[in-house]
Parts: structure tokens; sequence; C-alpha cells
């Protein structure tokens, strides 16, 4: 008998989009890399991420807690059994578990910076190496990783901050009757979740479907050349450092291109991708008036390309 918890629908949660278009991306493509969500408490942060698994037969959440050591999270090595009998034995750790799924980790600003270095490391490669004493193993680790955080608690460094690959402020709903149908469906689903979940299964399922056919799609989807200038040109307008933003705005934009059944990349794709890929990396402060201004900074690239 499975006991676990009814999960709240993905498709049941209000507005939110760019926080949506965030996680459906990297579920299409993982190679994407890290989602930073940042916001208050309540803002359905935590809840989108384990919805949008429900949407992947399969698919997990793998939770990472704040209080995990490297060699909890890398794995180790049995360096006396490997030294006396040649036997390498490896215990696996939690980027074992994490292969394949969704690796998790609340208040992400509050995790050592070695261990979210360690992690983001990890994601980039797609292989977890630990090495203890001349002795190695690795195992194949892909995983999309997500860390949520309330800047309200500690910032995340800079540094560390660039290496997640998309980053969404959530905010609470401003307008009253989103905020009402909010409470309403919330409601609704502690009531009887059962009958919730039925209600949203058919929007789920299109969901699912549509999910499935954008990473059969992705590899085909056209990245003309215009769209990759488009992208550069965003880069240099808006100041940003380094290449990972221009490369993570064209995969972020394949990816939501496939999603929408796009045969190439549009400009539409690209600045929609720019909003969730840009907030983070620049200069100004991310999680406050970079976000209102953005959209407006990007609208003449809409037209672009």
């Amino acid at each position: 008998m499975n006991d676990a918890p009814l999960l709240y629908p993905f498709t049941a949660i209000v507005g939110q989009e760019q926080l949506k278009s965030a996680l459906i991306a990297v579920m299409v493509d993982p190679r994407i890399g890290g989602v930073l969500l940042s916001g208050e408490k309540g803002t359905a942060k935590s809840t989108a991420v384990r919805a949008v698994a429900d949407l992947q037969p399969g698919l997990r959440v793998i939770e990472l807690p704040l209080s995990a050591t490297e060699d909890r999270v890398v794995g180790t090595l049995d360096v006396e059994r490997a030294l006396s009998s040649g036997e390498k034995r490896f215990e696996p750790g939690v980027l074992h578990s994490a292969h394949n799924n969704i690796l998790y980790v609340d208040e992400v600003n509050l995790l050592d910076d070695h261990i979210v270095d360690l992690l983001l490391d990890v994601a980039a490669m797609g292989i977890n190496y630990v090495e203890r004493e001349g002795i190695t193993h690795s195992h194949p680790c892909r995983f999309a990783l997500v860390g949520t955080m309330n800047p309200e608690e500690g910032e995340l460094r800079p540094q560390l901050s660039d290496r997640f690959s998309l980053s969404v402020t959530v905010r609470g709903e401003g307008d009253p009757a989103a905020r009402a149908e909010v409470v309403r469906r919330r409601m609704a689903f502690e009531d009887d979740p059962v009958s919730f979940r039925n209600e949203w299964s058919e929007k789920e399922s299109s969901l699912r479907a549509r999910v499935e056919a954008a990473k059969l799609l992705l590899s085909s989807v056209e990245i003309p050349d215009a769209i990759i200038e488009t992208a550069a040109r965003v880069a240099i307008d808006l100041e940003v450092d380094g290449h990972r933003a221009d490369i993570n705005m064209i995969k972020t934009g394949r990816a939501l291109a496939a999603f929408r059944a796009h045969e190439a990349v549009s400009s539409a794709d690209l600045v929609d991708a720019a909003e969730i890929v840009l907030p983070h990396r620049l200069r100004s402060d991310p999680f406050d008036s970079v976000e209102s201004h953005l959209s407006e900074r990007l609208q003449p690239y809409r037209s672009h390309g």
C-alpha cells in the first residue's frame, strides 16, 4: 500500500508563469542546469518542484538536507578494504540517488558554499567522481538541480548564484481575484485531494504529453544564426559578464520552443528564456529592481531575428 501524500497538481498552480517555464524547461532538457527559486515562504516554490516531478513517470525528488557532509553527498570509499584486499567498495551518497531525478535543496543559501559548488560541478559534468587516497570511483550523475531560498534569510554568493542556469523570483499574487483563486483551489485540495486531482487530471495528462513530445522534438529544433546573434546582443547590451548567459539563453530558448512545438527558436522563445536566465546575472540587485525592468529592456528584441 502506498501511503505517500497526494501532490498538488502542477497545472492547478495559479499564475507564477516564469516559475512554471523554468521548471518545464529543465524537464524538457535537464542539461540546461540548475534552477534557483527565490522568494518568501508560501509562494508555491516547493509545491511546484514536487508537482512538476509528478508529471514525469518514475521521476523522484531527492531532497538534500542542509546538514549533509561531503561524504554523505558524493558517497564514500572503503580505503582500508581496497588496500588490504583490492576490493573497491563504494557506499553511494545522495548524488547516486539523484541520477535521472530532481535534486532539491530547500534554503540552498544556508547550505555550505563548498557543497553548493560541488553540486554545481557534478551537475555540469554529469559524472560524480569520488577519490580517496589515490583510489577513485565514478558513476553517471545527471539530474536537475533545484534550489529554493528566502533572500531575507541570507543571500547566495554571486559566484555561486551565477552557476545556476535559471533564476526566478517568486512573489505572492498581487491581483485580488488571483489571490482568491489560490485560496479556493488550496481549500478544495485540502478538503478532498483525490477529487481535486481527478478534476485536474485531464490538464495534467495534456501537459505530461507536451513535455514528452518536447523531449523528442528538442534535438531537431533549429537555432537560426540570427537568434544566436540576438542572444549575443542582449548579453552585451545588458552588460552580462562571460558567455554562460548567452549559452543558457540559447539552450533554454530551444527547450521552450520544443515545448511550444516550434520548428525553430523564435525571438519570443529567446526573450522568454532571457527573462529567466538573466535576472541573477545583471549587476544590480537581482532580487529587487532588476526584474521589474528586465522585461521592458528585452521588449525590443521580441521582434528581432
